[in-house]
């Protein structure tokens, strides 16, 4: 167990801090509502390919994003609060996705078995690790250098566009401006 803290602690910090993209290119921009939700690609912690929005296609989907090892507090406790206060269900999905830098990738299959090792089967498909990427997917969530351990969220439509966007605590007030969010886009008015 210490080991694998030691290692993850390791490859965040080497998670990077600027945007790395080819010469002359600006960095994206940051989502904002109505934006549709840029491709990711990887894989579930099953091993199975992952591409988004594509995996939600036809559901609203809760994305929970973190940067840090620490940041890994703040999205269990999105998740958690998820599960128990909104329910996925049929029409309502969601996907928790750590997004690792630096000389991570060469360390994938270690840390990938930790995650499965760490997480209920039945949540594998739920969690898609990303190696690589992290300044572009920092600018495109909006990430901020005076919040690096928050969990950043976004809420996609049936489509895949971002109708919803935070960081910080899973406050009441915040994870009922979730739901409300979630009930708008499912038709279900709770």
């Amino acid at each position: 167990m210490m080991i694998r803290l030691s290692l993850l602690l390791f490859v965040f910090a080497f998670a990077g801090a600027a945007w790395a993209g080819p010469a002359g290119q600006a960095a994206p921009r940051p989502l904002a509502i109505g934006d549709t939700f840029p491709r990711l690609e990887s894989e579930f912690l099953t091993g199975r390919k992952a591409v988004l929005p594509d995996a939600a296609k036809g559901k609203v989907a809760f994305i929970l994003m973190g940067f840090t090892y620490d940041s890994r507090f703040s999205v269990e406790q999105w998740a958690e609060r998820f599960r128990l206060d909104v329910k996925p269900g049929p029409d309502v999905t969601w996907f928790e996705i750590p997004v690792i830098g630096g000389m991570a990738r060469m360390a994938s299959w270690f840390i990938n078995s930790g995650m499965r090792r760490g997480t209920p089967k039945d949540l594998h498909e739920n969690v898609i690790t990303v190696y690589g990427g992290v300044d572009r997917w920092k600018q495109l969530i909006g990430y901020s250098d005076t919040a690096p351990d928050d969990g950043y969220l976004a809420v996609l439509d049936r489509e895949g566009r971002v109708q919803w966007l935070h960081h910080g605590p899973a406050t009441d007030d915040v994870v009922a401006e979730l739901k409300a969010t979630i009930a708008r886009l499912t038709g279900s008015g709770s």
